[in-house]
């Protein structure tokens, strides 16, 4: 419960970590400088040097610790991707595995460490007794690939075509970049000003549009031999003509010469109006919490079903008929595979936003929220009369929290998806070694961190309102997520350094019948080609290395124990976080 001390006025420069310290010790774990990072963004007071065990605490806690650890089998990043399906679906555009030359298992660690001690207060402030957890890389990999082992053990499997191809495109004068529309009006439209083949446009299209389930893109080539054929003008003026939307692959020295500092989420607290609830004994961080969603794809949801996950109760926003994409397949038991991915276990309500009734029972249930959750286009929200002046006007206590791709901060950025912003923002060099050209990759890598970074915004914001008795306005964007991401990489480039990684870096190995992953910095001297997966892992493991088999089919990991199967018998991605 707020006390007066803490809600008199101060409000505006509150921040929910204020007054707590971070001590870290322990051997090394994934991602300590982003924990240390983001907990002094929040208001920690940090001592000490990064380690894999961090422990918040404060006059008003009993303290809280955390560690992470890179798993049970895997020992840093490189075999974290191979142990979990990362490196297979990353690999899908080129036909082979691949690793990630960016630290993605351990970035997304780092966020949900984060997210544990923020759940861990906050549970610690509403009469529970949480003191510790535990976040593995390994877990946070199986949650990145999550919709993709979904749609790997549905019941009809995967019906969309998986093979090697995808954007992005290069212009007669070599201008890279990568297109985007969701509509196939626009995408026939552009492709006609440009003289394609209109079999080519035609066959096209379900690729494209399903890349974002698939991580992959086989794409008619005449399309690749139009866009070559003509000037970046002329692929800029049949985007603006048709509704489509292009952006040139920029480069990470391009991002840090821009980057202008700010966190990856912006929390704004209204006046203090409440009270805080009662200390109760809580089985969950979050139980008792009602989080009212209207999201669509993934970051919002992502976002929602991770607090969901914490105990809260969620209550999905669904146009009339409910969300199309519940039938999208490959389904399990007549649903979505993927759909459930990032669903199961919410509650819905069908609202028509374009209905006055409607937006008024929108605006009554968001009156009785503690979080209102939505990835609405720029604009849209405050059209409709349901954005933060609005909701906050009747229910100041609320945490109004709008997950977005740009969050506003690069004005004349194109539309805020997933490889739009890596194309703007340099992920595509950083997730590439030196001697591959530079691409964004076609695993929802944004998406899925955008919402992991969406719940620690979340998090933090009831939080804030919990110590400060403030409702708080929580921004977060996928351009947030790439700048995290990349931070290492764009700090070099900002020192005139080379930000990628060299060549061949964390590219597995094939052996007879696989694949092998060694960790980062190793080498072995010998072709591994001519032994079987089994005897070239004996080898190394004689030698004291701890290469691990790079997964290849997906189906594999569901019998590995570690995935569990939902109501309708879709593949459950263990929980992130282990609380004690």
């Amino acid at each position: 419960m707020a006390s007066p001390a803490t809600r008199a006025g101060a409000q505006t420069t509150a921040r929910p970590l204020d007054g707590l310290r971070l001590d870290a010790s322990g051997p090394p774990g994934p991602a300590d400088g982003l924990v240390a990072e983001h907990l002094r963004l929040l208001g920690a007071e940090c001592a000490g040097h990064p380690g894999g065990h961090v422990r918040l605490s404060g006059a008003e806690f009993g303290g809280i610790t955390t560690r992470t650890s890179w798993g049970d089998e895997a020992v840093d990043e490189a075999t974290v991707q191979a142990a979990t399906g990362v490196m297979a679906v990353h690999g899908r555009r080129d036909g082979t595995p691949r690793g990630l030359a960016v630290d993605y298992a351990a970035t997304a660690t780092g966020v949900l460490a984060v997210q544990a001690l923020l759940a861990g207060l906050l549970a610690q402030a509403r009469g529970g007794r949480l003191t510790e957890a535990e976040v593995s890389a390994e877990r946070a990999g199986l949650l990145a690939v999550s919709q993709y082992l979904a749609a790997a053990g549905a019941e009809d499997g995967e019906v969309a075509e998986v093979a090697p191809g995808g954007p992005p495109f290069t212009s007669a004068d070599g201008v890279v970049f990568e297109l985007e529309t969701l509509d196939p009006g626009a995408w026939a439209a552009f492709w006609r000003a440009l003289d394609a083949p209109g079999d080519a446009v035609r066959r096209g299209w379900q690729p494209f549009q399903f890349r974002y389930a698939t991580a992959c893109a086989p794409l008619p080539r005449p399309l690749y031999d139009t866009a070559r054929a003509v000037t970046w003008e002329l692929i800029r003026g049949a985007a603006r003509s048709s509704g489509a939307e292009v952006c040139r692959l920029r480069s990470l020295a391009e991002r840090a010469a821009e980057h202008d500092g700010a966190p990856p989420w912006e929390l704004t607290p209204r006046d203090a109006s409440y009270s805080g609830r009662a200390a109760e004994e809580v089985d969950a961080p979050l139980a008792g919490l009602t989080v009212l969603e209207a999201g669509r794809r993934i970051q919002a949801p992502l976002t929602a079903h991770l607090l969901g996950l914490l105990g809260a109760e969620v209550v999905r926003i669904e146009p009339p008929g409910g969300d199309p994409l519940r039938g999208m397949p490959p389904t399990c038991s007549g649903v979505s595979a993927r759909w459930l991915a990032l669903n199961r276990g919410k509650k819905a309500v069908e609202v028509d936003i374009k209905s006055p009734a409607d937006r008024e029972r929108l605006r009554a249930m968001a009156a009785r929220a503690d979080v209102f959750l939505h990835n609405w286009a720029p604009g849209k929200a405050a059209e409709l009369g349901l954005d933060h002046e609005h909701l906050s006007a009747a229910h100041p206590a609320l945490v109004y929290a709008d997950t977005s791709g740009w969050a506003g901060r690069l004005p004349g950025a194109p539309m805020g998806t997933d490889f739009m912003v890596q194309a703007r923002t340099g992920v595509g060099e950083a997730a590439r070694p030196a001697d591959e050209p530079p691409a964004p990759s076609l695993m929802t890598l944004l998406d899925v961190l955008g919402g992991l970074i969406g719940a620690e915004a979340v998090l933090a914001g009831l939080l804030l309102r919990q110590r400060t008795g403030a409702g708080v306005r929580v921004d977060s964007s996928l351009l947030g997520a790439a700048d995290v991401l990349t931070a290492a990489a764009r700090a070099r480039a900002a020192q005139g350094l080379d930000p990628r990684r060299p060549a061949g870096f964390r590219r597995p190995l094939p052996t007879a019948d696989g694949w092998i992953a060694l960790p980062d910095h190793s080498a072995i001297p010998y072709d591994a080609r001519g032994l079987s997966t089994a005897r070239a892992l004996e080898r190394l493991r004689g030698r004291g290395l701890s290469a691990v088999p790079v997964v290849t089919d997906l189906g594999g990991l569901l019998s590995s124990g570690s995935i569990s199967r939902d109501a309708h018998g879709a593949p459950a991605v263990p929980d992130p976080w282990r609380f004690a």
